[in-house]
């Protein structure tokens, strides 16, 4: 089992070493086909009706600079990448997250950088994460800041028994397969039976495909903080988990394992939902 389509998506107004790097690894690993993508939209300035044709071809100089990005874009994509996987190129004039969202149908796996955190501030000129993993209907692996290029050596798999977590410990087979340490880990407030058998189902679970995984539970009121703290105590470098187990509303309000993971921004998460 392998990803055989890979999107990794680029960000217009800023550096995207790191996260083609990473996706180019997985590509190469997997021989997989890499799609390289870059959307942004331009601002519509606001002015009064007498600055409407000025506003007009500064709005159409905006898009002509976005023009002249995607091809800057396109030029780093293919330099970083040179020749180690198969490539494609998209770029879309759109906001960001809308056009990821259609364009991740193409692939098996989708990438990103999100130096925001759980929420993208600009979002006609970066993808956000948070609706990203909701929308695409594909697993995102986000690339953490200062990652090294091969991520996955060292696996901690976040393990709640939800519809979300099961699908995400099933599409990170192929990169479960490939670590050299798998953990899985259930964080709650009280562990009993129930949660032990589940941990020990999905220990087996991952055996049956080839994953040699150890499991263990932690006892905390602090959920999220203590698998952060357990991640960096295992100096693990790839956490994966289902995204959203209560309503995305409810996260936001009130705080969650989710967007508690997506504002870590220097963890390489993998996420399902």
């Amino acid at each position: 089992m392998s990803h055989k389509s890979i999107l990794v998506n680029l960000d217009a107004d800023r550096s995207n070493v790191a996260v083609v790097k990473a996706a180019s690894a997985l590509a190469q690993r997997w021989n997989a086909r890499l799609i390289g993508f870059c959307a942004a939209d331009a601002y519509l300035p606001v002015t009064g009706p007498e600055g409407a044709t000025l506003a007009g071809e500064v709005w159409q100089q905006m898009r002509d600079d976005d023009e002249r990005r995607f091809k800057d874009r396109r030029k780093e994509f293919e330099a970083l990448v040179a020749g180690a996987a198969e490539t494609e190129w998209r770029d879309a004039m759109e906001r960001p997250t809308y056009a990821l969202v259609q364009a991740s149908r193409a692939a098996d796996l989708v990438v990103m950088q999100a130096a925001d955190g759980a929420a993208t501030r600009d979002t006609a000129r970066r993808s956000d994460p948070g609706s990203a993993v909701l929308q695409t209907g594909r697993p995102l692996l986000i690339v953490g800041t200062g990652t090294e290029h091969r991520i996955g050596r060292k696996i901690v798999v976040a393990w709640k028994d939800t519809k979300e977590s099961r699908r995400a410990v099933f599409d990170a087979i192929p990169l479960l397969q490939a670590a050299d340490d798998v953990i899985v880990v259930t964080v709650a407030s009280t562990i009993d039976q129930w949660a032990r058998a589940s941990i020990a189902d999905i220990t087996a679970f991952l055996a049956r495909h080839g994953v040699a995984a150890r499991n263990e539970t932690v006892e905390s009121y602090r959920e999220s903080d203590s698998l952060i703290a357990l991640v960096d105590r295992y100096d693990a470098d790839l956490v994966v988990s289902g995204a959203f187990g209560h309503s995305r509303l409810r996260e936001w309000a009130f705080g969650g394992m989710t967007r508690s993971l997506l504002d870590e921004t220097r963890l390489n998460r993998f996420m399902s939902s």
